[in-house]
């Protein structure tokens, strides 16, 4: 009679990536925010693997987990199986829609410069369907579903859509209470939470020595400290490209029209290969006007 024995069992899928994060990124920790988990849950698919495997991949240490010869030895190939598995996922998905285009961008970036310009774009571009994802960090495109990027950074990072410049500015009836770099002193100055150091480097390079002290609350959205620096809550060190459309409609004015540069840029990046639904829409982003 046929004789159908139990087949081996290889580890689980995600004791596989969550190994490969963790051993890419240098941590549990790190690899639990990339895969969107807890920690422990890294941890735990982690030691699944290596129960699998009857060896340990990580050395622990009080101040976290290390890569240990066997697991130096595997993470390449994990890595490798990973991209081809992502390059398939996503070559799928661009045969099967290639009309849908998904964009990541800095919360800032999306809802300052690229939400005003995407209803030119829908009609210059009808038969594209664009989705839009706020993130704070970059995705990486070759494992995460998006096929092009919008986030300030270095301008060797991709193509450059405008050069990132600051100054400050204010609603125009506050404007009219700043005459000079010391009267900010007076005033509540806004600022956003991730770039905390705006004022210090345009104060640096506008007043030098002669720096006054600010003070003012601090928002963790940018586009919020925006629109209250409109209201009339204060003055905001402005990144010129994201409120260029406040500054034309007169919501917003600068006492100070000398811009600082920040050596950073609004900066764009694409998958590869840039297929012509893409290239269709980059050229549209970077031709985009207000």
């Amino acid at each position: 009679m046929p004789v159908h024995p139990p087949r081996p069992t290889g580890p689980a899928l995600n004791a596989l990536r969550a190994f490969e994060a963790a051993a890419r990124l240098g941590g549990f920790s790190k690899a639990a925010e990339e895969l969107c988990v807890t920690s422990g849950a890294v941890a735990q698919q982690v030691k699944g693997l290596e129960d699998w495997a009857g060896a340990d991949l990580f050395e622990r240490q009080p101040q976290g987990v290390v890569l240990n010869d066997l697991g130096r030895q595997v993470l390449p190939l994990a890595e490798r199986a990973f991209d081809q598995l992502a390059a398939t996922v996503q070559e799928i998905r661009a045969v099967a829609s290639p009309n849908r285009l998904h964009i990541a961008a800095l919360p800032a970036v999306a809802q300052l410069w690229l939400s005003p310009r995407l209803p030119a774009i829908r009609r210059a571009l009808p038969d594209l369907v664009i989705s839009v994802t706020a993130m704070e960090q970059a995705p990486n495109l070759g494992r995460d579903p998006f096929d092009l990027t919008l986030f300030l950074g270095d301008p060797e990072d991709g193509q450059v859509v405008a050069t990132d410049e600051i100054l400050p500015v204010c609603a125009p009836d506050v404007a009219g209470r700043v005459m000079q770099v010391a009267d900010l002193a007076q005033l509540p100055c806004l600022s956003d939470s991730s770039w905390s150091q705006d004022w210090a480097v345009w104060l640096q390079a506008r007043a030098g020595a002669e720096t006054p002290q600010l003070r003012g609350p601090v928002f963790s959205l940018y586009a919020l400290a925006v629109q209250e620096a409109v209201n009339g809550a204060g003055v905001l060190m402005g990144h010129q490209c994201l409120i260029e459309q406040d500054l034309k409609a007169g919501r917003l004015v600068s006492p100070f029209p000398q811009a600082v540069p920040t050596g950073k840029a609004l900066v764009l990046t694409a998958r590869k290969p840039v297929r012509p639904p893409l290239a269709r829409l980059i050229a549209a982003l970077s031709e985009s006007r207000l």
